[in-house]
C-alpha cells in the first residue's frame, strides 16, 4: 500500500555520539558539528532533526553494533525515543540473528533495519517479513551481502531502503536510475533512497520517480533541505 513521500532523518552513532558521515568511509566519522544543536549527544541532535523536518519517523544507524558486532547501544535508543514521543525509530544494529531482533523488539523501541551487509543468507529477512525494514546495501558496483538477497525480491518486506553507501554524505545525488528500476519492477513495495540526497531538487526527483521517502542527513544539517 503507496503512502505520502517521507523525509526521513539519519544520526549515525558511534561510541554514544552522533557522528558525521562521508562517504560511507565509517571509521573515519566524526562527532558532528551542526547548527541544528548544541553538541553531539543524540537525544539533542534527535530532537533538532525532527524540528527542522517535521518527520516522524528517524533513522538510527548504531555503527559500533554493524562495525565492531558489539550489542546495540540501547542506553542512547532509549534515550533518543523518550526525547521525540511519537517518532518511530528505525534502527541498524547490525541485526545478523533472530535472538537479537527479538530482545530488540522486546524493549519496543521501534522497527529493526535489516542491512543485507549483515546477512549470511536471506533466513532473517524471509522470516521477519514486514516488521522489520530491508536496506539493500550497495558500495558502488558492489552488493553488499549475499546476492540471492539482493537477487530474489520475494524476501524482500513492504518498506525497502535503497543504501549506496559511498553516495553517503558525499553531495551526489541519489542513484535514481537504480531507483526507478526497483520502483518500476516492483510497484507493491515502498523504496526508500539513501545517500546523496543534497535539497529539494533531488526530492523532488525521487517524487516523480515514484520513491516512497529518502534517508537524509547532510542536507537537513547544511540548511539545504527544511521542513
Amino acid at each position: 500500500m503507496k503512502q505520502g513521500f517521507e523525509v526521513i532523518p539519519v544520526i549515525d552513532l558511534r561510541h554514544g555520539v552522533v557522528v558525521r558521515a562521508r562517504a560511507g568511509d565509517r571509521p573515519s566519522y566524526a562527532p558532528i558539528v551542526t547548527p541544528l544543536a548544541k553538541g553531539s549527544e543524540p537525544p539533542d541532535v534527535a530532537c533538532a532533526l525532527i524540528a527542522a523536518t517535521g518527520a516522524t519517523i528517524l533513522y538510527v544507524a548504531d555503527l559500533d553494533a554493524i562495525i565492531d558486532g558489539t550489542a546495540p547501544d540501547l542506553a542512547s535508543l532509549r534515550r533518543i525515543a523518550a526525547s521525540c514521543p511519537g517518532v518511530t525509530l528505525w534502527v541498524d544494529a547490525g541485526f545478523s540473528r533472530m535472538e537479537g531482533v527479538a530482545s530488540f523488539l522486546d524493549e519496543g523501541l521501534g522497527r529493526p533495519v535489516i542491512g543485507s551487509e549483515s546477512q549470511e543468507d536471506a533466513t532473517l529477512v524471509a522470516a521477519l517479513g514486514d516488521r522489520a525494514v530491508f536496506s539493500l546495501d550497495t558500495r558502488g558496483d558492489e552488493v553488499l551481502g549475499p546476492s540471492a538477497l539482493h537477487a530474489d525480491p520475494s524476501k524482500w518486506p513492504g518498506d525497502v531502503i535503497v543504501m549506496t553507501l559511498g553516495r553517503v554524505g558525499a553531495g551526489t545525488g541519489p542513484d535514481l536510475a537504480r531507483l526507478e528500476f526497483l520502483v518500476a519492477m516492483h510497484p507493491h513495495r515502498r523504496f526508500y533512497a539513501a545517500g546523496g540526497v543534497r535539497g529539494q531538487g533531488d526530492i523532488e526527483a525521487l517524487k516523480r520517480i515514484g520513491a516512497a521517502g529518502a534517508l537524509v542527513a547532510s542536507a537537513i544539517h547544511d540548511g539545504t533541505l527544511a521542513r
